[in-house]
Order: structure tokens, then sequence, then C-alpha cells
């Protein structure tokens, strides 16, 4: 017995299995995969090569580039959490490349136009959350049973450990790393590990720079970053008026890009 719905949009290459549901309005691209019992609703447009597992959903206004892959019982989509929604069409936009293991959830934004954004190459592993009108980079790796609350933003190659939550607004900066179980309420800078509840910068990601291809020179530049930051006993505003006034580190990517991440923060910095 078919459950395909004959105005769904399906490239003859996409391979659907008989049990599972699409409905009316979805798109399947070449090359997709639909496993037993999942679900594909009205609104989601699957790109090429992606594959839908078993007892898996994706739901609501949903986007995917190619190549993601939705493993076991997870949730693409759905309705935002937010007790602010009052309906409309708000969205889930995401790459290509990105893993979403068993149990994971991931939302599309609150208001009517606006989206939740998830870049390229991401892995999301086991009870992985992402709560409505967040934004992530690429090549970010959230470990298992950690949540993401509205509105927070993750850089590029950051890693949120096994545990973690974090807090509104706050944003994760590029290449840095948050410790297991920590509870995150302020930014974590780029290139720095924090750890805690409250989540507090402990040192630098240096094996995470130096899988990431960092040259030596750059990694010891964020050491001095860092000692300044956190170890020379200067509050915030004296610390970076200090970087900028330091010739050998003001022009460095490493510093500019701590200094326009404090510039911008809401919550304040860790």
């Amino acid at each position: 017995m078919s459950y395909v719905h004959p105005d769904a949009s399906i490239h003859p290459s996409a391979r659907v299995h008989p049990s599972a549901i699409i409905e009316a309005g979805a798109r399947l691209a070449a090359g997709v995969t639909i496993g037993a019992y999942a679900y594909i609703g009205g609104e989601a447009d699957i790109g090429e090569d992606c594959e839908v597992c078993h007892h898996a959903t994706v739901e609501g206004y949903v986007i995917l580039g190619r190549a993601n892959k939705i493993f076991p019982y997870a949730l693409i989509g759905g309705i935002t959490h937010d007790l602010k929604f009052k309906g409309g069409r708000p969205g889930l936009l995401i790459g290509d490349n990105n893993e979403f293991r068993e149990y994971s959830t991931v939302h599309p934004a609150t208001n009517d136009g606006d989206f939740t954004r998830i870049g390229n190459n991401n892995h999301l592993l086991a009870y992985a959350h992402i709560a409505h009108d967040c934004a992530l980079g690429n090549n970010i790796v959230m470990s298992g049973h950690n949540a993401l609350a509205g509105h927070v933003t993750v850089g590029d190659h950051a890693l949120i450990a096994w545990g973690c939550g974090v807090h509104q607004f706050c944003r994760i900066g590029t290449h840095a790393m948050t410790g297991a179980m920590s509870k995150t309420v302020k930014d974590i800078p780029p290139y720095m590990i924090a750890e805690g509840d409250p989540a507090t910068i402990r040192s630098v990601n240096k094996v995470g720079l130096e899988r990431n291809g960092f040259a030596h020179d750059a990694i010891l530049r964020t050491g001095r970053l860092h000692r300044i930051l956190y170890r020379d006993g200067l509050n915030r505003t004296q610390a970076l008026e200090k970087i900028r006034a330091t010739p050998e580190l003001a022009q460095t990517p490493e510093a500019l890009a701590l200094l326009a991440f404090h510039e911008n923060t809401k919550r304040g910095v860790a």
C-alpha cells in the first residue's frame, strides 16, 4: 500500500519505503532516500542525496540542502516551542552535509518570515536540541543531551560537549568549546574553552586550533590574548584597550575576531 500523496513532487531517482508517509506538496530531489515509517510533511523541501532514516520526521516549512542525513527518531521542523508563536510561516533553513543523530530536535523560527539557520558539515549527536531562531555556522559538533535555547548563535568549528545548556541570545564563538555539563549564560569568545556552572573561561582551545590547522604562531597569539583578558588582573575595558594598544597583536586575525566579538555582545562575555 502506498502512502505517497499524488501531489507530492518526487524525483524518479528518489527511493521511498512503502511504509513512509509523504504529504501533498512535499518535494524530494534526486537521490533522496526515505526509510520505513518516516514522515515528510507537505512543506518539506528535501535536497539531493539526503537520507531520512526510518521513523524520522521532517515537517513544517523546512528547506534541506544536499547530502544531509537524518537518523531514526529525529524531528527536523515541527512548530517552535516559543509561546509567542502567532502562526504564519516561519521556517528552518539547513545547508549541506549535516548529520542529525537519533532523537535530535531542530525547530523553525517563531515569527512569520524568519528562519532558524544551520550551515554545512555539522554533527548533532543524540538528543541534541536546537530551538527557534538559532543560527549555526559550519563544522560544529554538538555532543549528546545538550540544548540551545532560542536565538543562540554558534560560530564555525565550535564544540558543545555533552549535557550543556545554552541560554537564550548567547553566542558561542568560532573555534570555542564548552565543557561537559556546562551552564552557559554569557557569550563564549572565539578560541576559548569554557566550563562550569556558570561557564567561565578556563583556557585556550589549543587542541581544537591545532586540529583545524592553525599555525604555531597563531596559537601563541591566542595564548597572549587569553592572558590579557583573563590573567592580567584587568577589567574587560582595560583588557580590550591593552589588546588594541599592542602593535604585534592588534591587527592579527585572532585579535580582530575577539575585539569584534566583545563589541557585539548583548548578554556579556564569560
